[in-house]
Order: structure tokens, then sequence, then C-alpha cells
């Protein structure tokens, strides 16, 4: 997938297939979009192409009211590619390109500017200056084929970045997983720690997350991408306050491996809440906390 940073180093006698959006999490709602400009893209012997803005809109408008990303760029990029998108146009969002009359954004930039032959819209898109532009508007201000695609249902609701981040923010990572259809990645360097694991014969990876959006405090089943295998193991998030409160951060330790993995950049797959964070009377006491930990995410990874 080729990556255009702005509309204006896009060439427009490409002449693509269009979806639009900011694609948080591409989820499986996102997935159906895509699936559908590819559809109708190679019918029409174009290429398909994602157009989404960084930062996000929200982030610009409600500064104070933006919630976290679900992931960052470069990973909604990844995915993307993964689903067979041929190009991303990621437009930088500022106040001035925010106040653009919707007539105006669809016929200077959408058929203008970037030369869209057909836009596939889901289901609750809106754009533009006070979100004013709509489906309709679209077919009223182009004359080209605007479809929209429907929204995927699950337990009764549209899935949304919304309700992936409300799921993940209460700790149903299994939850937001069927959402997202796969589990929510949070990604870190391994740094040194106190090698406190290790003396408990439980050695970890001692990483400090950099993905914004974290689930609440406590004990994970995850798999760690390395190597291109999917490791099993169990995650501790929070400040470990049996020895003492220390900063924020997860500790994975791999189920049956060994190795080094210092300054390492791992992706780590929440798979399933195991329970919160606790104190515990001593080491003894975690130990065996541990060792139930450790058989509960053996069962669940499975």
């Amino acid at each position: 997938m080729q990556v255009h940073r702005g509309s204006a180093s896009w060439n427009p006698s490409l002449q693509p297939v269009l979806t639009i959006g900011n694609f948080d999490g591409v989820h499986r709602g996102h997935r159906a979009l895509v699936a559908r400009t590819r559809e109708i893209a190679a019918a029409r012997g174009a290429p398909a192409c994602v157009y989404t803005f960084d930062p996000a809109p929200v982030q610009v408008l409600r500064p104070d009211k933006a919630p976290p990303r679900v992931q960052s760029l470069d990973d909604k990029l990844a995915l993307l590619a993964g689903l067979g998108i041929d190009h991303a146009i990621v437009e930088p969002f500022d106040r001035t390109f925010a106040r653009q009359e919707p007539a105006d954004f669809a016929r200077g930039v959408l058929a203008g500017r970037l030369g869209a032959q057909a836009l596939v819209l889901g289901w609750d898109f809106r754009f533009g200056r006070g979100r004013g532009g709509t489906v309709e508007g679209m077919r009223e201000w182009l004359d080209i084929p605007v479809l929209q695609v429907e929204a995927i249902v699950e337990d009764g609701a549209p899935i949304s970045s919304t309700r992936i981040r409300a799921l993940i923010a209460e700790g149903a990572v299994a939850g937001a997983a069927r959402l997202l259809g796969r589990s929510h990645l949070l990604r870190g360097t391994v740094v040194h720690g106190q090698a406190r694991g290790r003396t408990l014969g439980f050695p970890t990876a001692n990483i400090s997350p950099t993905t914004a959006l974290l689930p609440p405090y406590g004990v994970y089943a995850v798999r760690v991408e390395r190597d291109g295998a999917r490791l099993p193991g169990v995650a501790n998030l929070g400040r470990r306050p049996t020895f003492g409160p220390r900063d924020e951060g997860l500790e994975v330790h791999l189920i049956d491996w060994s190795g080094d993995l210092y300054g390492e950049d791992l992706a780590v797959e929440l798979v399933a809440r195991i329970r919160g964070e606790h104190s515990f009377d001593g080491p003894e006491a975690l130990v065996r906390q541990i060792r139930a930990d450790v058989a509960t995410a053996r069962e669940l990874l499975a």
C-alpha cells in the first residue's frame, strides 16, 4: 500500500474508488467498508483508496473531549494495507481545513484534488463544517456513484470505535476483541526492571506502554507477537503494589519460554482479563497467586 501525506501529493488522474473516515481501530465495521471499496474498485479497474485524517478531527476541534486513540497511525495503516487497500491518503487536519463548507470539500477536494470516480461511505458518515455533510449531500454535489454500507451489528448495536473504547476502559478486552475482529494491542519497548519476577521464578519483560488506550490495572492473559510467532503469556498492568508503589508499567511473563528480550519492541495482545491488581502479604502469597494466574492463562489461551 502506498501512503500519501496529504491530498496535495495525490495524482488525481488515478481516479480512485474512495472511502473516507478516521478508521480508528480498523474494526469489523471498517473492514466491511474496505471490502466494499475493494469490490467496487476491482469492478471498475480502479485503485482502492482510503482517505483519513491525522490528527483525528475531534483532537483538533474538541481537544478537552478527545478520547484516546484505539491505535497509532502506523498500526492503522498497517491493518489497512493487510486488508488490500492500494493507497492511503493521510490528510493533516487543522482548524483551517475544518472550516470548509461541506459542498466545497466535496467538489474541491474529493472530486477535484483527489479525482474520485466513486465513493463508499459508512452508515454514520458525516463530514465538514458543523458535520453538515451527509451521504444525501454527496449525491447532490457530486456526479459520481455514492454508495453507503450498512452497519455491522453485534449484541444489538452497531460496531463503533466508541463502543470498543468503552469496553476496553472497563477491562472487557474479550468483548472488545469481538468488535475489533482481533485482540487489542499494547505496544512498547522492553526495558530493565528490578528483576523481581526472576527472583520469584517468573521472569518478566518490563514494558512502558506507548499505546494511548489502556485497560484498567490488573492481570491479563496475553499473546506476544515475536519473530512471526504468537507466544502465550500472562501480564500485569499497573503499579505492582506488593513491593511498594512504582511507576505504571506492563510486566509480561511468557509461558514456557526463556530468552533475552531487552531492547525489543513488542506487541502484546490482550486476550482476556483474569483479575484486578492486588497487594499481597508477601512474596509467598504473590507466588501462589502468580501460579494460579499462569494456570488460568493457559486455559484461556489453549
